[in-house]
């Protein structure tokens, strides 16, 4: 189950939740794990915007942990990550060239990293590849968590990026939008 949040300081190019800037409704960490137990799932990946501008994020976090849930969250990788829970997954975006917003990731975050942590780099083009792997290189991330490789939807066609992958035996994971493919771009899904 997702639970999104609303807002986020960053504007990447290729940002496909703009509605979640300013959209939404003010709520309690009740009501929101009230929420969650009534759907009945295990796993619950919290998102945004950006979730962890908002301050009862981390609250929220440990609530879910609390409650016995296998918790993920999606960030940007701007803000600090340190004050998340461990029990909590971080999928941490990397932002690339192409994003725009290449200066705001947050290096700081990088030693952080547990084995059960993801490194997310969503890719625009063949440059952004190149970069990417650059950048794991640089950093010695190899090893340290996965690494998920994602086209952006509309600019780089998966079939691409994956043989990028394969021709280079990168090893990192392909990923794709599922919920795109099956229901098309749909704000909210």
């Amino acid at each position: 189950m997702f639970v999104r949040l609303t807002g986020c300081p960053l504007r990447c190019r290729y940002c496909d939740t703009e509605y979640a800037f300013h959209a939404g409704d003010w709520t309690t960490v009740d009501a929101v794990v009230a929420q969650v137990q009534s759907f009945g799932a295990r796993h619950v990946c919290v998102t945004g915007g950006e979730p962890l501008a908002q301050a009862a994020c981390v609250t929220l976090l440990n609530r879910l942990c609390n409650q016995g849930y296998d918790v993920s969250l999606e960030t940007s990788g701007a803000l600090d990550i340190s004050p998340v829970d461990p029990r909590v997954v971080r999928v941490v975006d990397i932002k690339t060239p192409d994003s725009g917003e290449e200066a705001r990731n947050r290096l700081e975050n990088l030693p952080l990293l547990s084995a059960h942590d993801q490194l997310k780099f969503v890719l625009c083009s063949r440059a952004d590849y190149d970069w990417s792997r650059g950048f794991i290189e640089r950093h010695q991330l190899a090893g340290r968590c996965d690494i998920l490789f994602s086209p952006s939807f509309k600019q780089l066609p998966p079939a691409e990026l994956a043989q990028w992958i394969l021709d280079d035996r990168l090893n990192v994971r392909f990923q794709i939008q599922l919920h795109k493919f099956l229901w098309g771009d749909v704000p909210g899904k």
